[in-house]
């Protein structure tokens, strides 16, 4: 996991963070796994701190990132 200790995030750019997350992870087949849930919310925090602000190419970014390297939990 990527370090993001000294990273900081605006309250706008966090809510869309966090609608991003939650529309990647229901279109998760269920069982949902915990691993699954990490990547994409590394997969989001890497890219928001690299510049993106769109929610829908943060949930995207994530899920082909999960579809590409796939994780067992």
């Amino acid at each position: 996991m990527q370090d993001f200790a000294h990273t900081s995030f605006d309250p706008d750019l966090l809510s869309t963070m966090e609608n991003a997350l939650d529309s990647a992870v229901a279109k998760l087949p269920h069982p949902v796994r915990s691993a699954h849930v990490t990547a994409i919310a590394e997969s989001i925090l890497r890219s928001a701190s690299e510049g993106e602000r769109d929610v829908r190419a943060l949930e995207t970014l994530a899920l082909l990132e999960l579809q590409i390297n796939p994780r067992d939990a």
